[in-house]
């Protein structure tokens, strides 16, 4: 896909320096005009700093917070900058290409590229030796191996022994890795592991000196809260950059739930921190939100609770070992979640697959359940489940809180380490029944439904429900179409059509009714919506 498609993607920060192509710049405005435009906005409660800083200035967010509102003032961004700079290192990578491949010399194209840019915009360079690519020489004597410059990231120093936090997508592929100090000493990088779910890479550099970090509590941050981010956008290295928090706890597909923030991301922004005014670090920027490549407004951080896990396993095994059940899950709309009871907020994910032989098979879990809790911790959102899953020592049991039809009950399950990605990839779709032969039997609902043949059960595995023929009016307008297989309505389990045209019978047609349907190989539920 080019940099010129105008639909919206998700990209890693550390995207080609190509895509900057009509770059502007923009002066911010002077932290006195900021002040006199935003005097009304206090900053957000923030940890306490560590002790190995010192201490954070007075008019930091703790003493802002019961302050009159035209006494707040914003945070000094000039003193965090000054404090947490030497903790912050830039990170860049090279790889082996063969000898006289078309992109061997691809970064430093790239590299003038980007300089003949910022000299068109007057943004001033220093001068740095060009890169130029590395021949290595085979085992055999035949030098036909050389290394080019790959990308361009940040990090931070997480400890004195010289371990580095970083993303996993700056060092993914690299044959060797360099970090650099503020103080312009340069180092060989050892990856002691790369998480490539969470995008978390541990680094270790044989240093002395060093100014490790302080890390603060991602789970105390607040919407509104002033932070800022140090990195190396477009290698320009020790690059500030402030805004606020957007958001917290945002969903956009991956393992974790990240941190939104309006603070400027860039290209070479990857794995910086993110940092609170108490000059904790609270996240480590990783992905923007971007029609064109560039920066939007829209940024996000992993949280540094769930990266400090992440690092603690990468210290310890070199990877991170999660755990499974064997589910394949979906989301709760709001309105099936009304119609079950569900507490407000809280929509539980909904089991639409079990794998045969899998825990939850052996738990007794059914396709249909909705997992609302585990180990009393509540699924707000059907993403919720794997993150918890996955957080539990392979071997150990667990409990699950479900709804099944309706009623609460506890299951019992036994986790299992996750070993591939392969092993819970799910196949959609699958054969539906045939309705052959039969005429069906047409309900107020909409729906026209007959009983499964017996081949029908045996393909799918069912001892019961009504499959669909025909879906018209409400049934139709609710999403059943013919092939369907009802297993339940309203919380009551269908063994035949008889069955559903008798529960359908039954029920007030001034009511939306719930219908647990399934579908090839998956199960979900649906409303049925009042009316003809």
């Amino acid at each position: 896909m080019s940099a010129s498609d105008t639909k919206t993607k998700w990209k890693p920060v550390a995207v080609a320096a190509a895509l900057c192509a009509g770059l502007g710049v923009l002066a911010w405005p002077s932290l006195r005009a900021q002040a006199a435009l935003v005097q009304t906005q206090a900053p957000a409660t923030t940890a306490a700093p560590a002790a190995a800083l010192p201490a954070a200035p007075p008019q930091g967010a703790q003493a802002a917070q019961n302050a009159p509102m035209s006494s707040v003032v914003l945070p000094n961004f000039a003193d965090l900058a000054q404090r947490v700079g030497p903790s912050v290192v830039n990170i860049r990578t090279l790889i082996k290409r063969p000898a006289g491949s078309d992109d061997a010399d691809g970064g430093a194209a790239i590299d003038d590229q980007m300089r003949e840019l910022f000299r068109q915009f007057g943004i001033p360079l220093p001068d740095a030796p060009r890169q130029q690519p590395r021949r290595r020489s085979k085992p055999d004597g035949d030098s036909d191996a050389q290394e080019v410059p790959s990308a361009i990231g940040s990090g931070f120093i997480l400890s004195a022994s010289g371990e580095v936090l970083t993303n996993a997508h700056v060092v993914d592929g690299a044959s060797e890795v360099i970090v650099t100090l503020t103080d312009h000493r340069e180092f060989k990088a050892k990856v002691l592991g790369v998480d490539k779910r969470t995008d978390v890479a541990l680094l270790k550099i044989d240093a002395s000196g060093l100014t490790p970090i302080s890390v603060g509590d991602s789970n105390r941050i607040r919407v509104g809260e002033w932070v800022m981010a140090i990195g190396s956008p477009f290698g320009l290295d020790n690059t500030v950059t402030a805004g606020i928090v957007s958001a917290i706890k945002r969903d956009t597909g991956d393992f974790l739930p990240l941190i939104q923030t309006d603070v400027a991301i860039n290209p070479g922004n990857s794995g910086g921190p993110l940092i609170n005014t108490a000059g904790q670090v609270v996240g480590i920027n990783s992905q923007i939100y971007s029609r064109s490549g560039g920066f939007m407004g829209i940024s996000f951080s992993i949280p540094i609770d769930e990266a400090i896990r992440v690092a603690n396993q990468l210290r310890a095994n070199g990877r991170v070992i999660r755990s499974r059940i064997g589910v394949e899950i979906g989301p709760v709309s709001s309105d099936v979640a009304k119609s079950m009871g569900l507490p407000p907020g809280n929509t539980g994910a909904i089991v639409q697959k079990v794998e045969p032989g899998s825990p939850a098979a052996k738990a007794g879990l059914q396709p249909g359940d909705i997992i609302t809790r585990v180990d009393g911790v509540s699924v707000v959102r059907s993403g919720d489940l794997p993150r918890l899953i996955s957080s539990i020592q392979p071997g150990t049991a667990t409990t699950l809180g479900i709804l099944r039809n309706g009623k609460a009950q506890d299951l019992r399950v036994v986790v299992v380490e996750l070993k591939d990605d392969s092993a819970t990839a799910g196949k959609d779709g699958g054969s539906a029944p045939s309705d052959k032969g039969s005429s069906g039997i047409t309900t107020p609902l909409g729906a026209t439904v007959a009983d499964l043949s017996d081949s029908d059960r045996k393909q799918l595995e069912l001892d019961g429900g009504a499959k669909v023929l025909r879906a018209t009016g409400r049934a139709s307008r609710a999403g059943l179409r013919g092939g369907d297989v009802v297993l339940a309505l309203n919380n009551v389990r269908i063994q035949s059509a008889a069955q559903f045209a008798q529960v359908a019978k039954e029920l007030p047609a001034n009511r939306a009714v719930t219908a647990l349907v399934r579908r090839g190989d998956w199960v979900n539920y649906i409303v049925i919506p009042p009316g003809q």
